[in-house]
C-alpha cells in the first residue's frame, strides 16, 4: 500500500524547481552579506532581491521585513520584542486557546518567567476567535493580542481584520502568525490592521 502524506500544512516536499534555485544560491553565492567584495555585494543582492520579493507577496516595505530560521523564531521574537517594547506602560498578553505551540509556550513562558500577564481566550464550536471575547480580554494593561490567521490543525481562518481593528482602536500591537496562509489566501498588510 503506498504511504499517502497528509502533514503539509507542517512540511513540504520542495517543488523540484525551488530546490534547484536555492542550490543555485547556495554555490554561487557564499560571501558575507556585510562585507564590501563582490561576493559579499552578490550575497547582499540576492537577500535584497528575496526580500522585495517577499515584501511585494504580502503588500508591506521591505524594510518591513524580517528573515529567521522559521514561524517558531518568528512568533517568539515578535511576541517577546513587542512585550519588552512596551514593558515600562503594559504587561498584558491576550492570545486564544488553539494557537501554535510557538505562540502558546511562548506566551506561558513569558508568563511565568517574565511576569507577563496572560489572557488565553476561547473559540467556539467551530474553532473560531469571537473578536468580542478577544475586546473583552482587553483591559489597560493589555500591550499585545496575538491570534493566528488560520488554524494549523483544524483549519478555521480567523477573524483577523475584526480583531486588528479592535487592538488599533484600544491602543494594543497585534500580532498574527499566518505560516498556514502565507501563499494559500491573499494577504495584504495594508488593508488588515495588523501590526506583526
Amino acid at each position: 500500500m503506498d504511504r499517502v502524506y497528509l502533514d503539509h500544512a507542517a512540511t513540504t516536499p520542495v517543488d523540484p524547481e525551488v530546490a534547484e534555485a536555492m542550490a543555485r544560491v547556495l554555490r554561487e553565492t557564499h560571501g558575507n552579506p556585510s562585507s564590501i567584495y563582490a561576493e559579499g555585494r552578490a550575497a547582499r543582492a540576492a537577500i535584497d532581491r528575496a526580500r522585495d520579493e517577499v515584501a511585494a507577496a504580502i503588500n508591506a516595505e521591505p524594510s518591513e521585513i524580517v528573515f529567521t530560521s522559521g514561524g517558531t523564531e518568528a512568533d517568539n521574537l515578535a511576541l517577546r520584542g513587542a512585550l519588552k517594547a512596551r514593558r515600562d506602560e503594559r504587561d498584558g498578553l491576550v492570545t486564544s486557546a488553539i494557537e501554535h505551540h510557538a505562540v502558546i509556550d511562548t506566551a506561558r513562558d513569558l508568563e511565568r518567567y517574565a511576569h507577563v500577564r496572560l489572557d488565553i481566550v476561547g473559540v467556539d464550536r467551530r474553532g473560531v476567535v469571537d473578536p468580542d471575547a478577544i475586546r473583552d480580554a482587553i483591559d489597560e494593561r493589555t500591550s499585545l493580542v496575538s491570534v493566528m490567521h488560520a488554524n494549523n490543525e483544524i483549519g478555521t481562518i480567523e477573524p483577523i481584520a475584526e480583531i486588528g481593528a479592535i487592538c488599533r482602536e484600544e491602543g494594543v500591537t497585534f500580532h498574527s502568525d499566518a505560516v498556514q496562509t502565507v501563499g494559500a489566501l491573499e494577504i495584504d498588510v495594508r488593508a488588515i490592521p495588523v501590526d506583526l
